[in-house]
């Protein structure tokens, strides 16, 4: 009788059941997939921060430097601290956006399970009610990922500027015989090793005199 029963299982009954089921999972993958974004845009932002703090004890100390003329580069080095003190500070203002915003998508989707659960219980009211709030934590994670690819441009930005400055004051302080060892590429911007005869790798050596 009872093997009769759990035989005669109603098709309809356990599809809806099925549905249902698939419905609260997929927020939950939703959750999970915000909730990485919190944690890696919040490790972001702490080296953004200790980098904040690096920067303006590098300032300090060369504001607060009496003989300049002993610092190579002192006027450049003091424009590329404050350049990347600006560009570090706006990419710690987007990343604490881009953190609130992943907070208030993983929010909506939380809203969105429970919603779920409401129509589960009461079909025929709040049969309506998950689809938006689900679309809006969609647009808060889409958002969010703008602003973190905006907070990745920026970041090939201040890398870059740092490596030119360390350019600079290498062609400034390096002796020549290193700092022949390597040059531009044809853009002027790449870096690549001479070979023995002075030339990077691909490109003819450069004419001697």
């Amino acid at each position: 009788m009872f093997a009769g029963e759990i035989v005669d299982v109603d098709p309809k009954a356990l599809s809806s059941t099925i549905e249902f089921l698939t419905a609260m999972i997929t927020p939950a993958l939703l959750i999970s997939a915000t909730g990485s974004l919190v944690l890696s845009t919040s490790t972001r932002l702490g080296r953004v921060v200790d980098r904040v703090r690096d920067l303006e004890k590098r300032l300090s100390e060369l504001i607060m430097t009496e003989d300049t003329s002993a610092i190579p580069l002192y006027e450049i080095r003091v424009d590329a601290v404050v350049s990347l003190l600006d560009k570090v500070t706006s990419r710690a203002r987007i990343l604490q956006k881009a953190m609130g915003t992943f907070y208030f998508g993983l929010g909506f989707f939380v809203l969105t399970s429970i919603s779920i659960a409401l129509v589960g219980i009461f079909p025929a009211v709040y049969r309506w009610l998950p689809i938006p709030i689900g679309i809006v934590g969609i647009l808060y994670l889409a958002w969010g990922s703008i602003l973190m690819i905006l907070e990745t441009r920026m970041a090939t930005a201040t890398v870059n500027k740092e490596m030119d400055f360390t350019w600079a004051l290498a062609q400034e302080v390096a002796p020549k015989e290193i700092i022949e060892k390597y040059t531009y590429n044809v853009h002027g911007r790449r870096r690549f090793r001479s070979k023995a005869s002075g030339a990077p790798a691909g490109e003819d050596a450069p004419p001697e005199g």
